[in-house]
């Protein structure tokens, strides 16, 4: 793939990242308009390794706040530790049942059908972005005329919240466009947590998925070469990590100068305004899948 493009997406899911806007629908459009195939091994494995680069830079920007809150004492890891447990364990679960079901009902009949298959259709990711709009306009909403929230339980999310957090983050595992921040944050703001909670919280989460989904993406890259390479077209495998680890390096920094400017215009309490966009760019995708993308 030409340099070119990874700065490109880099740039793209740098900048969206922070935002609950749904980097990896903005990834897989600025994709598709260059002419590059999303649902491929390699272009999800470039995806995933973009979101480990912004997932290093949400590690260097938040770190502190972290360690005031979640870090401060035993006790308060404990709370966190706890309650991340249980956000991850229902992410897992519910997460996994809806790819098997999606691909047992999607691909009724193939043999080899992955959920991946479906990353890159537009006619998805449009829906995708518009529930995700509605659910974050809702919650700005509620945020706007919640007069108090809760205090207790220090500076963590309550169990109940933290499930309900997890549930919807399982619930954006298989959807393009489905914002997996600005879902779990809106969720967080719904069942009573601050905004500034929901939002440490989530984004902490979003550390403990990355791992695991880049791991599982290396794997099935694996797979595709072995199966690419016993039909005579062997995929460069080298070449497709080398360029996924130039991608997250990109994506690490401009990832960094995104948060840096971005987070006090987030903070500043207009979190509806980004449902309004999501439900404005499903539009805009709705009408790229129309006109043939």
């Amino acid at each position: 793939m030409p340099i070119a493009k990874v700065i490109i997406l880099a740039i793209v899911q740098g900048l969206a990242e922070l935002l609950p806007v749904s980097s990896s629908a903005h990834v897989v459009v600025a994709e598709k308009l260059m002419g590059l195939d999303p649902s491929s091994p390699q272009m999800t494995l470039l995806l995933v390794m973009l979101h480990t680069g912004t997932m290093f830079a949400v590690i260097a920007y938040f770190w502190k706040q972290w360690k005031k809150t979640f870090f401060s004492s035993s006790d308060a890891f404990q709370r966190f530790a706890i309650r991340a447990i249980w956000a991850t364990v229902l992410t897992g679960v519910i997460g996994e049942i809806l790819v098997k079901a999606i691909e047992k009902t999607a691909f009724k009949g193939l043999p080899k059908a992955e959920i991946e298959l479906l990353f890159g259709r537009l006619d998805l990711i449009a829906p995708a972005l518009f529930a995700a709009g509605v659910l974050i306009f809702i919650a700005g909403l509620r945020e706007k005329s919640s007069a108090a929230q809760s205090q207790a339980f220090g500076n963590s999310v309550t169990m109940r919240q933290a499930g309900w957090i997890g549930a919807i983050q399982g619930l954006c595992l298989p959807f393009r466009g489905f914002s997996r921040s600005g879902a779990t944050i809106s969720t967080g703001i719904l069942a009573g947590a601050s905004k500034d909670r929901a939002e440490r919280f989530s984004f902490a989460l979003a550390v403990i998925l990355t791992p695991p989904v880049v791991a599982r993406e290396a794997m099935r890259l694996v797979k595709a070469s072995h199966e690419a390479a016993a039909t005579g077209a062997p995929i460069d495998l080298g070449g497709s990590v080398a360029i996924s680890l130039l991608g997250a390096v990109l994506a690490f920094f401009a990832g960094l100068v995104a948060l840096r400017w971005l987070s006090s215009w987030l903070e500043s309490g207009r979190w509806s305004w980004f449902g309004v966009y999501c439900i404005v760019a499903s539009a805009v995708v709705f009408y790229l899948h129309h006109i043939g993308y």
